[in-house]
């Protein structure tokens, strides 16, 4: 039993085989019967087709994009999918009429025919890998103007072998065209598309070459860096204003959020998916604008705490002036007064006659030290440096405190004016 098995199947596969032998054979017929009645027996497939007075035989080109499905900003390179369509008049084909089915004015032939005929040999100049359909073209990109910057990446077709006086590129009516469902990650496509159809002479061929350019048009989505960049890093630097409104008795908080917001931005500015290019490029320009807010909030912490221990040590060494003790009375006129003075060492009682026209209203006060002579001290600026006694309130001003009420509303507003310059500005580069 296992041996008619296996004889059976030996069978099958010599049928098989017969079958696809045959299979070969009668294509290879059809398709000897293709050439001999369609081509001439002189017919090289080699050589370019005739052409009237010497002139160059014209090709022409369209294409559609099916998928640009990576721009790689580290190679500076993208990927395109397309459909590639050429058209050119081959003059030395006979076709009889018995090949047109009624109503026809063309005749589909089978793609093995075309192996046997003269076809063109354009190829993507800026291409580095290119096969049929799929091709991986290089681009000069800039990133001036990272994150809203706009890549022109043409890709050029050429002859590789015949010169413009052999072979002229040409454009279709139908030109280049997108497939509508396209859609890129973090770009948008700009249209339309730029055409051109030039000559250009190359050193390496030593020759004139007829060249088709078509430009694309990357515009950079700019709502992935606003949610990942911008928006977080101008909220850590509004942070950084909270400490402002904290007092120096709170130091280790005060320095603990600042040195977080700083390192919260050194952690974005490195972590960013940014292009590794040598120049400055926008997005540097805002992280670095971010970083030197939150430094400079750092820098008037350590200002603000070297003017208070100022304070601290020149309150102590100075002594509060004491102003002399009125003893008053109802008096009759003629009648002596009685005054207290605090001199230093001690503290004298005498007396003198009231005077009651004019009352006594002292302004300085003389104190003497252990170490010196009298000297007099203005009530209303005790602290020279780092406070004063406000005129009008007499409220004593610390200059630490006046910093940081200023700071709350200096810092706010230099960024403001730097958002309003860096947007306008990036915007304007961009449009230009």
């Amino acid at each position: 039993m296992p041996i008619f098995i296996t004889n059976i199947y030996n069978i099958i596969f010599i049928l098989v085989y017969l079958l696809c032998q045959f299979l070969q054979i009668g294509l290879a017929y059809q398709n000897s019967t293709i050439k001999r009645i369609v081509l001439p027996e002189t017919y090289l497939k080699e050589v370019r087709p005739p052409t009237a007075k010497g002139n160059p035989v014209v090709i022409e080109f369209s294409v559609f994009v099916v998928d640009i499905n990576s721009i790689n900003v580290e190679d500076m390179d993208f990927r395109v999918d397309m459909f590639v369509h050429q058209k050119w008049k081959e003059s030395r084909l006979t076709l009889s009429d018995d090949l047109f089915e009624d109503g026809d004015d063309y005749v589909t032939l089978p793609p093995e025919f075309f192996d046997n005929l003269w076809q063109p040999d354009p190829y993507f100049l800026n291409s580095k890998v290119a096969a049929r359909l799929h091709a991986i073209i290089a681009c000069q990109m800039e990133f001036q103007l990272y994150p809203m910057d706009i890549q022109i990446c043409p890709i050029y077709i050429e002859s590789f072998s015949y010169s413009n006086s052999k072979v002229r590129l040409k454009w279709a009516e139908s030109g280049v065209n997108i497939n509508p469902e396209l859609k890129l990650l973090q770009y948008n496509l700009g249209a339309p598309l730029q055409l051109e159809e030039t000559d250009g002479y190359m050193p390496e061929k030593d020759g004139n070459y007829s060249r088709l350019t078509v430009y694309f048009r990357f515009e950079r989505q700019i709502g992935h860096h606003l949610i990942q960049t911008f928006a977080p890093s101008s909220l850590v630097v509004m942070l950084s204003w909270f400490s402002f409104w904290l007092g120096l008795d709170a130091i280790p908080g005060r320095v603990t959020l600042l040195v977080t917001c700083m390192l919260t931005l050194v952690t974005m500015f490195t972590g960013a998916d940014i292009p590794p290019v040598a120049y400055v490029k926008a997005l540097d320009l805002w992280m670095a604008g971010c970083m030197v807010f939150v430094f400079a909030a750092l820098a008037e912490f350590v200002v603000v705490k070297v003017l208070d221990v100022q304070y601290q040590q020149q309150s102590k060494l100075t002594p509060k002036p004491i102003l002399p003790l009125r003893l008053t009375s109802t008096l009759e006129k003629g009648q002596c007064q009685t005054v207290a003075v605090f001199d230093g060492h001690g503290t004298n009682v005498r007396s003198r006659k009231a005077n009651t026209q004019t009352p006594t209203t002292p302004v300085a006060v003389n104190v003497q030290g252990n170490g010196g002579g009298p000297r007099t001290i203005n009530r209303r600026q005790s602290i020279l440096s780092v406070s004063w006694t406000d005129n009008d309130t007499g409220v004593e001003k610390i200059m630490w405190r006046e910093i940081d009420k200023i700071s709350r509303v200096v810092f706010p507003g230099l960024f403001l004016v730097f958002v309003i310059l860096y947007w306008p500005i990036l915007i304007l580069k961009t449009s230009s």
